[in-house]
């Protein structure tokens, strides 16, 4: 079938599309039908049925005869360590953790955070807590305390599982000393915390709240899959909210099931037994969807990497990995595509590794400059697919669909819906646009299997973030265009979450994080152009009056404090001291404006500027941090 017949298919009989795709599950219960819609605009999926994730991401591959083949690869050149883990392997590990776990008194409908780096264990946590119907969330590794607590809070885990350490190329980062911190900030306490111990560090443990990893299994008994309900949570996933509040994202558990397993063949072209690599992090979205549930659930064999796109050792780390592991589809982020092409812009480590078994690249995580996707197709010579989509929609919404047929591919736009969206472009008013306006991105509702239908404890928040703009419709946030062809272009979110590296931070936190600076009176935080990172964060500070300090004292400790209360993630660097903010005359600071001044763009004179002399004031702060860079 071609991409049209399968999205025609899918707009004729959206629940036929849904129901024929589901056979590819292993269910406890058959799902009577695809869509419960009686408490619209929140919808479910398959919610009647009965099934387990871990069963139909380990178990039935071993059942069917799988059992010996690779399921997770580890690579970690931090710690030069290689390993293969079997499926009968993972089954026999995840079922003596879930057993554990059990054994402790987690179940059904409990909460664990996972606060791991990029090992297989982390993999292990997660399927254990799927085996025995936990709920998890996952917590990307060396998030500040004070961020992991805001989680701890929120969801309220019975259990926290972490890893003593993280690696860096050149530094290592204390977890322990950070959970200990978040679990002393939060108000409410886990009633234990299972710590696995690397070499590399060994932590500290709490006597009666930590146990070590290996000796809380001595002895239990494995448990068995226990299936659950369509619509029970298989996971919360924490991203930026704009307030500086975290948003938890909920994903139920068929519908990711369904969804998930589609997505590997028809987008990513791969069958089961073909090798997925995805180099992402298990804090993230692309680490849940397709690091550990998409491939598992496929029966393809999927990559643990420990290590960065340069420095470890070289710029040819990517190529060296797909060669010895025999990777038949990679999907990274345009941002280490700009690190490796930073160090070798002409290819020479390319040319070190037979690259033959490389089918194709997916991108995603951020806009893939046509720059970056004309370098990758130049050194690699396989097509390079840049897709969109969110943390709250789970896998890909727009994309060139290999799998089904490999449609052209067009510099700058993450090509064309897939079936279960059908993007429009409207006006503030609501008001369809026609092709080659900008506009806001918007899909209509019922969202399909596998994205969320709500947030954790937050459903008022959900329909004012996402459904209350537009009625009948899911705003994405973004803003784009759609061209004759019916190519979607992502063009900028509407709000001002920013994109540093592929990590989605919301600038409002940050902000939050300098107007805490006993000299800060008030302060804008935005998205600068970064050749590496796509975009850098840059503050802007007003002090209070009779500050009589040094301006470069402050703004390195304001750079601490944000170090401290989001983390390194934020790569929070830049800060300079302004006299005012320029702003509307209805007291709204003028954010955009001030990102192409500083990105060296034209732009237009704000019809509601309150004070135009402010700007040119905002271009001289600019220039001592050496901005405009062109």
């Amino acid at each position: 079938m071609t991409y049209r017949e399968t999205y025609d298919a899918w707009k004729a009989d959206p629940e036929a599309f849904w129901m024929e795709a589901a056979e590819a599950i292993e269910w406890d219960q058959k799902p009577s039908k695809a869509l419960s819609d009686e408490n619209a605009p929140l919808y479910e999926w398959y919610a009647d049925a009965k099934v387990n994730t871990c069963w139909n991401a380990v178990d039935r591959h071993v059942e069917n005869g799988r059992g010996e083949q690779t399921a997770i690869i580890y690579d970690s050149p931090i710690t030069h360590t290689k390993r293969e883990i079997s499926y009968v392997e993972l089954r026999n590990r995840v079922a003596s953790l879930a057993g554990a776990l059990r054994a402790k008194g987690v179940e059904k409908g409990d909460r664990v955070i996972i606060y791991m780096p990029m090992i297989p264990e982390a993999l292990e946590a997660m399927l254990a807590c799927a085996r025995i119907g936990a709920v998890h969330s996952v917590v990307f590794g060396g998030f500040a305390a004070n961020e992991l607590a805001v989680r701890i809070d929120d969801c309220t885990p019975k259990a926290i599982i972490a890893a003593s350490c993280g690696l860096e190329p050149n530094r290592t980062v204390h977890y322990k000393p950070l959970l200990d911190g978040a679990i002393e900030l939060a108000t409410h306490k886990p009633d234990f915390c299972v710590i696995f111990q690397r070499e590399q560090e060994v932590a500290e443990l709490v006597e009666g709240r930590d146990f070590n990893w290996h000796g809380f299994q001595y002895g239990v008994e494995p448990a068995d899959c226990l299936p659950v309900e369509g619509n029970h949570p298989a996971y919360i996933l924490y991203t930026s909210g704009t307030t500086g509040q975290p948003k938890g994202v909920v994903r139920h558990t068929a519908g990711h099931l369904v969804a998930l397993n589609w997505t590997m063949k028809n987008i990513y072209n791969v069958d089961p037994g073909d090798v997925f690599w995805a180099a992402s992090d298990v804090g993230w979205v692309v680490g849940h969807s397709y690091i550990c549930y998409g491939p598992l659930i496929h029966g393809n064999t999927t990559i643990v990497f420990e290590g960065k796109p340069v420095g470890t050792p070289d710029a040819g780390t990517f190529w060296r990995v797909i060669e010895e592991h025999k990777v038949k589809t990679f999907f990274t982020a345009p941002t280490a595509f700009r690190a490796v092409k930073r160090e070798d812009p002409k290819g020479e480590y390319v040319k070190k590794y037979d690259l033959s078994c490389l089918e194709q690249v997916f991108l995603a995580g951020e806009r893939a400059d046509p720059d970056t996707i004309v370098w990758a197709q130049d050194q690699l010579q396989k097509p390079i697919i840049d897709h969109w989509w969110q943390t709250e929609l789970g896998y890909p919404g727009v994309c060139n669909p290999v799998g089904i047929e490999l449609l052209d591919v067009k510099l700058g736009s993450p090509s064309v819906p897939l079936p279960g969206y059908d993007m429009k472009i409207l006006d503030d008013e609501g008001n369809e646009l026609p092709a080659g306006e900008l506009g806001a991105i918007v899909t209509p509702l019922p969202l399909p299997p596998g994205t969320f239908p709500t947030l954790w404890n937050a459903e008022d928040r959900y329909k004012s973030s996402y459904l209350n703009t537009f009625p009948g419709y899911y705003e994405t946030g973004d803003a784009g265009m759609i061209d004759e062809d019916g190519y979607l272009y992502i063009m900028a979110r509407t709000d001002d979450v920013i994109n540093v590296a592929g990590h989605r931070l919301s600038t409002g936190a940050m902000e939050e994080v300098l107007a805490a600076h006993p000299d800060v009176a008030e302060c804008a935080v935005i998205g600068v152009a970064d050749p590496l990172k796509g975009q850098a964060p840059m503050g802007f500070l007003c002090l209070n009056a009779g500050t009589d300090r040094d301006h470069a004292d402050i703004a390195k400790e304001v750079v601490q404090m944000v170090r401290e209360k989001i983390g390194p993630v934020a790569a929070f660097k830049l800060a300079c001291v302004v006299d005012r903010l320029p702003k509307t005359r209805s007291g709204k600071i003028l954010r955009a404006t001030m990102v192409k001044i500083a990105d060296g763009e034209e732009f237009k004179m704000p019809a509601t500027i309150d004070d135009p002399v402010i700007l040119d004031e905002i271009r001289e702060a600019l220039q001592t941090l050496g901005y405009p860079k062109n």
